[in-house]
């Protein structure tokens, strides 16, 4: 080989090693069906702070992470978590959405569309990172509701991916090529085979 071909070997070689580094240390390894789910809180749309630990041994825990509140995939994704949630919860399930939005935005979100279960504020992307949900940047969009402008602000911008935790406190489900509309009746659909 000539001295070229060595240097240009190396330097491709260097970038693979940074690459790899990066993606480890960003923690955008997924976890996957049977791993533990890790722990976290997170500050809800009401001003709280929910808690997984509060549900693990006690109930199946459904999260949905979603790009941003107030947009087309988003809004039916979540219409179709509050339209089927009287199932889940007879499936012994609780629902969180959890996205980059503020918690403003998520007040917004939830007022506009009447959710009925709470939506996590996850600004920086720490939740996301736990589970290895690719994040982008955040951003901001305007929308009216109620006759009144809204700025809709995000630290970050999730994937669409949905989990859901056993009882166990294990991984039971995940799906990272998530059908926005249909993601709850897919969420059911697992639920009443467990």
């Amino acid at each position: 080989m000539d001295k070229y071909n060595i240097t240009s070997m190396k330097r491709i070689i260097l970038l693979l090693v940074i690459a790899l580094f990066a993606a480890v240390s960003s923690g955008q390894n997924p976890v996957k069906t049977g791993d533990k789910a890790p722990l976290f809180t997170a500050p809800t749309d009401a001003d709280g702070i929910w808690n997984l630990s509060d549900y693990v041994g006690k109930k199946n825990v459904v999260i949905f992470f979603y790009p941003a509140a107030m947009t087309g995939g988003c809004t039916a994704q979540a219409c179709s978590y509050r339209d089927q949630l009287g199932d889940l919860e007879a499936m012994d399930a609780v629902v969180v959405g959890i996205s980059g939005d503020d918690v403003a935005a998520l007040k917004v979100f939830k007022k506009a569309h009447d959710l009925n279960y709470p939506l996590l504020s996850d600004f920086d992307g720490a939740i996301a990172a736990k589970y290895g949900v690719p994040t982008g940047n955040g951003g901001s969009l305007t929308r009216v509701v109620d006759n009144m402008e809204y700025v809709l602000n995000r630290g970050v911008t999730t994937q669409r991916w949905t989990y859901i935790i056993g009882k166990d406190g294990k991984i039971s489900y995940m799906n990272q090529q998530v059908d926005a509309a249909n993601d709850s009746k897919a969420v059911l659909e697992v639920l009443s085979k467990k």
